[in-house]
């Protein structure tokens, strides 16, 4: 994520972009210093926005004192673009999330379609995914929720990437992501309000290996903040297939049942709700249930779940947006962090009585699901 300066450096970067493309200037742009005073922003700002148009191939710099040349490619037209959704997995080429963003970039111009591949079928190896890239004709990606080294190999690579969720931090790539961690925080403070110690989040393998994600060590610090012992119960190493996720539930349930649980994926956190009621555990009654991630099923749950949300549309706008600086000529590489709010549904609520939970696991101990 960009601080205040790098964000306002960028916002007067595309302002001349904006110029550069309506023809304000011929052959150069004004310096450093006259640029600050005709923009109202201060010369640090105005020389970091001029250096962000070098490093994209609109200006050239011509020595000290003298103005930067306007490159031939500012009012370049705009070209199709072959784009590829590199997909975390399948079940994301029907969500209408990227469905929706699949549909905007082709409605722009562009021929976009997902990749043939998920990053969850290549195992999420670089090496695999390498030799995937190499294989497959494209003039840009979009990569849904890449993990830090599939990341850090994209942006060493001449093809421009966006990088749509996942964990790209300081990696000079285009990106979009939801700010989920002041939601997260909320949740847990609302948890432990409720009288919660025993809470544990379920996350997805890439974000606890090799280790813990930014998100998931909030959760951990949060817990301790509030004065709870914190281990690998809270944020358990359960793999990543289905049984693996069953298995790891019948262990936890028969041993230290927790008394919430925070799941940061929808899909996996349908699985959960359908394992519990195997075994007679409802949510809020016996356990309180979290997602940390957003789905228009939960608006047809009931209780409405609690979960996280954001607006999905301003991630999108800005994938689009990159598409068409990219067809331009122009390589964008902004950041776009979009602010998640928590929804308070009907899922969280007080500690159950331990007595009743416990005599209803008693009661399917033996379960098969519980095996």
């Amino acid at each position: 994520m960009q601080n205040d300066f790098s964000s306002v450096a960028e916002q007067v970067a595309q302002v001349l972009r904006d110029c550069l493309r309506e023809g304000r200037w011929q052959k150069t742009v004004p310096g450093r210093n006259r640029l600050a005073e005709e923009l109202g922003v201060n010369h640090k700002t105005a020389g970091a926005a001029l250096r962000i148009l070098e490093a994209e191939g609109l200006l050239e710099a011509q020595g000290p004192g003298r103005e930067r040349k306007i490159m031939h490619n500012v009012a370049k037209a705009p070209v199709a673009l072959r784009i590829k959704i590199f997909a975390y997995e399948k079940s994301d080429l029907m969500s209408h999330f990227f469905t929706e963003t699949l549909h905007r970039l082709q409605s722009a111009g562009h021929i976009a379609e997902f990749a043939t591949k998920t990053l969850s079928d290549l195992g999420m190896d670089v090496k695999r995914i390498a030799r995937f890239v190499a294989k497959t004709e494209a003039d840009a990606w979009i990569v849904v929720a890449g993990s830090k080294d599939v990341l850090s190999w994209f942006a060493s690579q001449r093809v421009p990437t966006f990088a749509m969720f996942g964990n790209s931090v300081q990696l000079p790539l285009a990106s979009a992501s939801p700010k989920k961690s002041g939601a997260l925080v909320e949740l847990v403070n609302r948890l432990v309000g409720f009288g919660h110690h025993r809470i544990v989040m379920l996350a997805r393998e890439d974000r606890r290996q090799p280790t813990p994600g930014v998100f998931e060590q909030i959760f951990i610090a949060q817990l301790e903040t509030h004065g709870i012992r914190t281990g690998s119960y809270n944020l358990p190493d359960w793999g990543d297939h289905p049984e693996d996720l069953r298995q790891h539930l019948g262990s936890l349930f028969r041993h230290t049942p927790p008394t919430a649980l925070i799941v940061d994926d929808t899909q996996i956190f349908l699985a959960v709700v359908q394992h519990l009621a195997r075994l007679g555990i409802a949510a809020p009654e016996n356990i309180s249930l979290a997602c940390t991630d957003s789905s228009s099923t939960f608006e047809w749950c009931r209780p409405k779940v609690t979960h996280i949300t954001w607006n999905h549309r301003s991630v999108i706008k800005h994938v689009v947006k990159w598409a068409d600086r990219l067809s331009r000529g122009i390589h964008d590489r902004s950041t776009k962090v979009t602010r998640a709010n928590l929804v308070l549904g009907g899922t969280i609520g007080p500690v159950p009585e331990t007595q009743g939970l416990q005599e209803g696991l008693r009661e399917t101990k033996n379960h098969p699901w519980t095996s």
